[in-house]
């Protein structure tokens, strides 16, 4: 659990530090920054996405996992969450949910998650959830800088999913396999793409419905392969 714990420290540290940033920052230069941070996601997800050999498989599942989750209706119960933390915490931002959303899912969404959360649960060995440490810790200062304290609560998310996948690392080695690993990783970063087109504000992507994709990338080929 150290990985995990580091993890959730660096968000907490990094959206604390982004919101006294964001407090010094113009309205102007916090738009620039949040095109700047669209750009960065978009072409971390391009990158994800493309490291795959064949996109079909992806595309399938993206489709599968879309359907899956508006009838699941995910996205509502992931701001539900946000909207009750808003409330229990008494705050006023206007951008808290979305902050919360689009942190939670860029942090939690990935390999590096499952690598991680495998090596400190099995091997314990955190160094992989330490480098995703840093990143976070660092996407952290960017995303809060303009989206609030929201992104601060995504610590819970972190700590919660990726804890659960360590304790759970015992039963799940299985995704450390090449073949499921590369679909995870092109399915994650097309997700992650969708995340980057919110934040460019370009169109309103519900990525939260699109989480089941994950469970369709991981199974496709242990069946199909």
């Amino acid at each position: 659990m150290i990985g995990t714990i580091a993890n959730t420290s660096a968000v907490l540290a990094g959206s604390l530090v982004g919101i006294l940033a964001g407090k010094r920052i113009s309205l102007d230069l916090k738009a620039t920054l949040m095109k700047a941070l669209g750009l960065a996601v978009v072409v971390i997800g391009l990158n994800m996405a493309l490291s795959a050999k064949g996109l079909i498989p992806s595309v399938a599942c993206i489709l599968l996992g879309a359907v899956t989750g508006e009838i699941m209706r995910i996205e509502r119960g992931v701001e539900r969450i946000g909207e009750y933390l808003k409330v229990r915490f008494n705050s006023s931002s206007a951008t808290f949910v979305q902050g919360f959303m689009s942190a939670t899912l860029l942090f939690v969404t990935g390999a590096m998650v499952i690598i991680g959360c495998i090596q400190d649960g099995t091997a314990h060995n955190p160094d992989t959830l330490l480098l995703k440490s840093m990143l976070d810790g660092v996407s952290s200062i960017a995303l809060a800088s303009t989206l609030g304290i929201g992104v601060a609560f995504s610590a819970i998310s972190v700590l919660v999913i990726q804890g659960s996948l360590t304790l759970l690392a015992a039963h799940i080695a299985f995704l450390q396999e090449p073949a499921v690993l590369s679909s995870i990783t092109a399915t994650g970063g097309m997700i992650i793409l969708g995340i980057g087109i919110n934040l460019l504000g370009l169109t309103t992507i519900r990525v939260g419905n699109l989480i089941p994709a994950l469970v369709y990338a991981a199974a496709y080929p242990l069946i199909f392969t």
